[in-house]
């Protein structure tokens, strides 16, 4: 709107330049005798319709330049200079008044108030709060929201932790930074489990080398080593053996020099992982799909036919305070336009999801592009099958609103729209609790080096959910698959003598016909997993033996230690 505006405005300009050059002209017209009146004239280009030179381009930006100051100068360089986009600048400089730059700043703000209908803007009262937090805590020789951290802070918030060492000194670097004892100048990493446009588990290191108190964001992990530069001081694990020389350190051009050690390779093969998250941090946060973030902040009307999707969330516990929700959402294909090229039929499907609390403040935010590509000539056979997207979202118990947005690409008017309230769990320590009980169409172990990253992984499972037409329908599956079933029980008692836990996991299907029970079984914790007060449940179960109809597993928890008794059912179909 801010383009348009402007472009509005300047076309007001130039007509008003008409207007006045059509007036110079009449009134030179209307002079008196012997100045100007009747006397013939010489047609010249008309100067509004040349093209400006190189000089007269760079006296203009010049102008432009020295007119932008004062309070929207400061605005500009110091309010919102961590969080406007490159686009955004650039309007704004182009600006040509202050009623368009006052308009320009409401905006701005109103973009990215989560409330647009509230005279309240909590993103902006959150910001502003962030600044003085940033010139109170970091400041150091100049204001603190100059500093790097207070960079992070004022676009990203409060990390979820911090790794703090304020005098620096002795430092056991871990494997991945090569191993060995050193001693290191004052350094911080932040960790934020999730930063919107960036990634999950992010880690940002600021070291403070100059002792002053400015600590600046860096990508090598070997700027805080203090003893970099000392010849035979702070060898890693492979100088001390022999295995490496430390001028080695200083040779190949990586964006790190921290020496040879057990990982090295590994951190070779990151470079270009760790140059991609520190220019995503760089830039200001934005929203990729504004087109369909317009469907989640207003009662936007859909124009065509819905685009119907199902979602599914499940809860895992982390921590007390951290709980995994996996999001699944299924679109199947019959629901995609599917374009034809070369002999293969291709569907894009954008996806946009959205956690905010009871205040209707964002949490996290979501957003993904998901393709389904078909050869053309088995279109026709696939239409039933569908497509699975996999969300895992941390959040802290309470209750929080979710609303996912996704477009069919080669039909813009097709759009889906799914809101729901979601209650988090809170696990206390003295209760026995369970997660979700998953029924899933694929279940596997993952690599070591996969364990608790990627997609429908949780722990060291791949586990990906079946999930309901509706959300309220049992899932379905065919006799020709395995029922796999998972679901984690926590808070175990455990016998203060044995230090052993002593449950009772007991499994059953029943027909949900005729209420029979076709299969009870049962195991004890003490024999699968006797020190943990935690254990995960993972079956699975051939269905070639099930008539088709509708069934339940349930699964029941008897704790012999605390007396205590928990169950989770899940109703499912066979076809």
């Amino acid at each position: 709107m801010t383009t348009l505006r402007h472009l509005v405005c300047g076309t007001a300009f130039l007509s008003l330049a008409l207007f006045s050059g059509r007036a110079a002209v009449a009134q030179a017209q209307s002079a008196p005798d012997g100045v100007t009146q009747g006397a013939p004239t010489e047609e010249k280009p008309d100067p509004l319709k040349r093209q400006p030179s190189d000089k007269e381009k760079f006296a203009q930006q010049k102008a432009l330049r020295q007119e932008l100051k004062g309070v929207y100068k400061k605005w500009l360089d110091e309010d919102v200079r961590w969080i406007i986009t490159d686009q955004e600048m650039q309007a704004f400089k182009h600006l040509s008044n202050d009623e368009e730059r006052d308009s320009f700043i409401e905006q701005f703000w109103l973009r990215r108030n989560p409330n647009p209908e509230s005279p309240d803007n909590e993103y902006r009262d959150e910001h502003y709060r962030r600044i003085a937090y940033a010139n109170e805590r970091f400041a150091a020789g100049k204001p603190g929201w100059k500093t790097d951290r207070g960079h992070i802070y004022i676009a990203y918030g409060k990390p979820d932790s911090i790794d703090s060492h304020p005098s620096g000194g002795n430092y056991q670097r871990p494997m991945e930074e090569g191993g060995g004892n050193t001693s290191t100048y004052p350094f911080e990493t932040w960790h934020y489990r999730y930063i919107q446009g960036v990634g999950d588990n992010i880690d940002i290191e600021f070291v403070d080398t100059c002792m002053c108190g400015d600590y600046h964001m860096t990508i090598d992990r070997s700027e805080k080593d203090a003893l970099k530069y000392v010849p035979g001081a702070g060898a890693t694990m492979y100088e001390q053996m022999g295995q490496a020389d430390k001028k080695d350190r200083f040779s190949g051009g990586g964006l790190e020099q921290l020496g040879a050690g057990p990982m090295s390779t590994m951190n070779q093969s990151k470079q270009f992982d760790r140059l991609n998250t520190f220019a995503k941090l760089q830039a200001a946060p934005e929203i990729k799909f504004k087109d369909l973030e317009s469907y989640m902040v207003t009662s936007k009307v859909l124009t065509g036919p819905p685009f119907l999707f199902d979602v599914r969330t499940d809860y895992v516990k982390v921590t007390n305070e951290t709980i995994l929700i996996p999001v699944t959402l299924q679109i199947r294909n019959k629901d995609i336009t599917f374009q034809n090229k070369d002999g293969v039929a291709t569907g894009t499907v954008n996806i946009l999801g959205r956690v905010t609390n009871l205040n209707k403040r964002p949490i996290q935010t979501f957003e993904e592009t998901v393709t389904v590509q078909v050869p053309s000539e088995l279109l026709g056979r696939t239409q039933n099958n569908a497509s699975v997207y996999w969300k895992a979202l941390p959040l802290r118990p309470g209750l929080y609103k979710v609303d996912i947005v996704i477009k069919d690409v080669n039909n813009p008017d097709h759009i889906g729209r799914w809101q729901r309230s979601v209650n988090v769990p809170k696990y206390d320590d003295d209760r026995l609790a369970t997660s979700s009980l998953i029924l899933a169409d694929q279940m596997e172990r993952v690599p070591s080096k996969e364990i608790g990253a990627g997609n429908f992984v949780i722990g060291n499972t791949r586990i990906r959910p079946r999930v309901s037409s509706g959300g309220t329908q049992p899932v379905i599956f065919h006799r020709n698959q395995n029922l796999n079933f998972w679901m984690q029980v926590y808070n175990l008692g455990i016998d203060e003598q044995s230090k052993k836990n002593d449950a009772t996991i007991e499994y059953q299907v029943t027909n949900l016909a005729n209420n029979q029970t076709i299969l009870e079984t049962q195991e004890q914790t003490s024999k699968t997993n006797p020190n943990s007060d935690q254990v995960t449940l993972e079956r699975s179960m051939p269905l070639t033996s099930l008539e088709p109809g509708k069934y339940q597993i349930t699964i029941k928890v008897n704790d012999g230690i605390s007396k205590q008794q928990i169950a989770e059912s899940a109703p499912f179909v066979v076809d």
